[in-house]
C-alpha cells in the first residue's frame, strides 16, 4: 500500500510543480523534459534487466557450485547464532541464510554487480518461506534493509570516479565513507529490530556487531597507515581477490566432492533469465516515477528551499551543494552517481561539497530501487514498514556523512 502511494506520489507532485514552473515562471520545456524522461527511463529499466540476466546467470551458476559443494551450508553455520537472532522466523540450516552471507559479503567490498543476484536469490529462497505471498515478511524485510544501509568496507567506485576527476588523494573520502555506512547500517538494524521487537542486547548479537566493530576499527587503523596511492591499489585488488578467491574455493571443494562442476554451473545459471524477466515490469514503474520526479524540477526546489532555510537560522551552508547527491541516492544509483560527478566537476573533486558528495554516494544504498527489484522478483506488493525502516538508514546515513565530513573536511 505505501509503495502504491509514493508511485502515484511521484507523478501528482511532479504535475503540480511542474505546472508551476510553467505557468509562474514560463519553463516551456518542463513538460516536454517529463514526457521524454518516461520514454528514457523505460528504455533504461529494460537495458539493466537484460544486463542482469547476464550478471544474474553468472552469479546463480557459481552460487550453485558453492551450494552442491557444502561452501555456502558451511558460512551459513558460521553466522548462524547471529542470523537466528536476526531473523528467528528462518529454519536452521535454511538454504536462504548462505545466499544472505554472500549478497552482504559482495556488498562490503563494493562488488554490486556479483550482490545483486545473490540478493536476488536470498529473496526467493526467503519467499519460500511466506505464508502470504504478496506480503513482506519480517525476514525479508530486516534482509531489505540491512541491504539498503549499505555496509561497504571497500567503495572501489567513488574512489575510482575521484581519480579520474582529478582528486590529489582519492582514498582520502575512504575512512568517513566506512565510519558514515557503519553508522547507516546500525541504523537500519535497530530500526528493523524495534519494528519486529528483536532484542538486540542479546548476547550473541551484541557478540557480533562487536567484532563487526572491530574489523572496521582494524580496516581503518590500515589504511590510515597506507600511502594514498598505496591505498587506493590496495582497496582496488582486495575486493576483487576476494572475489575470484571465493569462486576459486567453491569450484576446489566441488573438485573434492566429485560434483561436475560445470553442469552445476549451467543449471544454477539457468535460473537467473526466469528471474530477470519477473523484474522488468516493476523496474520500469519505479524507474519511470522518479525520472519523471526528477525531470519535473523538484529535486531543485527541495535544495534551494534547504538553502534557503539552512542561512535563515545561521548555520554553515557549506554541505547544501552537495545534498542533490543525498536526495537521489535512495531513488536512483545511476542518478546520484551523475549528481556526484556533476558536484565535482563544478566545485572540484577535493572541495568540501566534492568530498561530501562522494561520502554520501558511498554511505548508502538505492532503496527505491532495491525495493522495486528485490521484492518485484518474488511478486510482493505489500512492503509493511520495509521503506520507512530502509529511508530511517539513509537519512542516519547522510547526517552522519555531513557530520563526519565537517569533521575530516572543514
Amino acid at each position: 500500500m505505501v509503495l502504491n502511494y509514493l508511485w502515484i506520489g511521484f507523478f501528482f507532485i511532479a504535475f503540480l510543480v511542474a505546472l508551476v514552473r510553467l505557468i509562474f515562471f514560463g519553463d516551456v520545456e518542463v513538460f516536454p523534459r517529463m514526457g521524454i524522461a518516461t520514454f528514457d527511463m523505460a528504455k533504461t529499466a529494460f537495458e539493466i534487466s537484460i544486463y542482469l540476466t547476464g550478471v544474474m546467470s553468472l552469479w546463480l551458476g557459481f552460487m550453485s557450485i558453492g551450494e552442491k559443494g557444502g561452501v555456502v551450508q558451511g558460512l551459513s553455520r558460521l553466522v548462524g547464532p547471529f542470523f537466528r537472532r536476526l531473523f528467528p522466523e528462518i529454519p536452521k540450516d535454511h538454504p536462504s541464510i548462505g545466499s544472505m552471507v554472500m549478497n552482504i559479503t559482495a556488498n562490503m567490498i563494493g562488488l554490486d554487480n556479483a550482490a545483486t543476484p545473490l540478493g536476488l536469490k536470498a529473496m526467493e529462497e526467503l519467499q519460500t518461506l511466506n505464508p502470504q505471498k504478496d506480503t513482506a515478511t519480517n525476514a525479508q524485510i530486516m534482509f531489505l534493509v540491512l541491504n539498503t544501509s549499505g555496509l561497504t568496507i571497500l567503495p572501489i567506485n567513488v574512489m575510482v570516479f575521484r581519480s579520474q576527476l582529478g582528486a590529489v588523494d582519492p582514498s582520502d573520502v575512504f575512512i568517513p565513507i566506512l565510519i558514515a555506512t557503519f553508522f547507516s547500517s546500525l541504523a537500519g538494524l535497530i530500526a528493523v529490530g524495534i519494528a519486529q521487537r528483536i532484542n538486540l542486547f542479546d548476547k550473541v548479537v551484541l557478540l557480533y556487531l562487536g567484532s563487526i566493530s572491530s574489523l572496521i576499527v582494524l580496516v581503518i587503523w590500515y589504511f590510515n597507515s597506507l600511502e594514498s596511492e598505496q591505498a587506493r591499489i590496495v582497496s582496488s585488488n582486495a575486493s576483487y581477490i576476494i572475489l575470484i578467491s571465493i569462486v576459486i574455493l567453491f569450484m576446489s571443494v566441488a573438485l573434492r566432492r566429485k560434483i561436475n562442476v560445470y553442469e552445476t554451473f549451467i543449471e544454477g545459471a539457468k535460473k537467473g533469465f526466469e528471474i530477470a524477466v519477473k523484474i522488468i515490469p516493476f523496474l520500469v514503474a519505479m524507474l519511470v516515477a522518479i525520472g519523471v520526479f526528477r525531470a519535473s524540477g523538484c529535486l531543485d526546489f527541495v535544495n534551494n528551499s534547504v538553502a534557503y532555510l539552512v542561512e535563515l537560522i545561521g548555520l554553515n551552508s557549506d554541505f547544501v551543494p552537495a545534498m542533490p547527491t543525498a536526495y537521489i541516492r535512495p531513488l536512483s544509483g545511476s542518478g546520484a552517481r551523475a549528481m556526484m560527478i556533476e558536484t565535482m566537476e563544478t566545485y572540484g573533486a577535493d572541495s568540501f561539497a566534492g568530498r561530501l558528495s562522494s561520502v554520501m554516494q558511498g554511505t548508502t544504498e538505492t532503496t527505491f530501487y532495491v525495493v522495486a527489484v528485490y521484492f518485484g522478483a518474488v511478486n510482493i506488493r505489500k512492503t509493511r514498514y520495509a521503506i520507512t525502516c530502509g529511508l530511517i538508514a539513509d537519512l542516519v546515513g547522510i547526517i552522519a556523512a555531513i557530520w563526519v565530513s565537517y569533521i575530516f573536511f572543514s
